[in-house]
């Protein structure tokens, strides 16, 4: 898959014969994602187009909520690899600035989607805006559609029981504390991805050893301990009990992920790693003595190895 972050720099070559294209934050990649992600592969190679991705970095919603953005469902390394591993042949993602904000609706059709993309088929999700104040919408997709020689495919939300799935409702979910509805509106396990990184050792002299991973986000859409599987290691696939947040019995502010790998002890350094989240324990709390938090995570982990056995191994 190839990755392009300005418009000068798109493959006009590749792009010759048009494209078929579906714009979106695609955070998360979640059920709706892989339904329209499945409709511009299946055109794609029907028409001998190449499928591409259109998102922004940051996230209009990013860029509108500088203090208090929403909490990412992936790093954009992830999102990357997940739409490389969908088979997308070209991921278009131009920086989302003033000028990206104020361009005109009739602009950004003509200027990206016709002159950059070639665009010959948009697909798009039923609640479809873009440009300017959102002043784009599928109809209005649609007429310049039949002037400027492109189809717009609109495919229909997919709702799981009762509810419309989205990032949105999925992120809800996780600050609940509810790993399992939103694995439901994931179809998969929600996961994590990062390298592990050097620690201060608290765990191991507490006799719980941790594998660190830097959150690199401003926010996690998780937060408190989970139990968790961890996928990624030459060993296979590790059952363990993470912590997502800060540290407060030892006064530590900076948010981490640490994993807790069950009956494990190899040096993993700089192991890139993906942490499944089976379910969730319970809140991060600060402890009046250390003692108390040994006790506790020695409950955590019991727990963590019930909810795990409970919900069975998978792939």
């Amino acid at each position: 898959m190839r990755l392009v972050r300005h418009l000068d720099d798109l493959p006009f070559d590749a792009l010759a014969d048009g494209s078929v294209v579906t714009i979106g934050a695609y955070d998360g990649l979640h059920l709706g994602h892989e339904q329209l992600l499945q409709r511009v592969l299946k055109e794609a190679r029907s028409s001998g187009r190449p499928a591409v991705v259109m998102s922004f970095e940051p996230t209009p919603r990013e860029f509108f909520s500088v203090e208090r953005p929403p909490a990412r469902l992936m790093r954009f390394r992830e999102k990357y690899e997940a739409l490389a591993d969908h088979g997308v042949d070209i991921f278009y993602c131009p920086r989302f600035d003033p000028t990206m904000r104020s361009i005109a609706a009739d602009a950004f059709i003509r200027r990206v989607l016709v002159h950059g993309l070639n665009a010959r088929h948009i697909v798009v999700g039923d609640d479809f805006q873009f440009a300017r104040k959102r002043e784009g919408g599928i109809e209005h997709l649609q007429r310049a559609g039949m002037a400027l020689d492109y189809i717009v495919e609109k495919v229909p939300s997919v709702v799981v029981k009762g509810t419309r799935v989205s990032s949105t409702a999925i992120r809800e979910a996780l600050a609940a504390g509810n790993v399992e509805r939103a694995t439901e509106l994931l179809g998969r396990p929600y996961r994590m991805s990062g390298k592990i990184v050097e620690g201060r050792r608290v765990g191991r002299a507490l006799g719980y050893a941790t594998a660190n991973v830097d959150l690199r986000r401003r926010q996690s859409a998780v937060q408190g301990i989970y139990a968790v599987r961890v996928h990624g290691l030459p060993q296979g696939i590790v059952d363990g009990v993470a912590s997502v947040g800060t540290r407060p019995t030892f006064d530590l502010d900076k948010p981490i992920l640490e994993v807790h790998l069950f009956d494990f002890d190899q040096d993993i350094y700089g192991a890139y790693i993906h942490v499944e989240f089976i379910s969730h324990i319970r809140a991060i709390e600060k402890f009046a003595t250390v003692d108390e938090l040994v006790a506790q995570m020695d409950v955590d982990a019991d727990n963590a190895r019930f909810a795990l056995a409970e919900h069975g191994k998978t792939a």
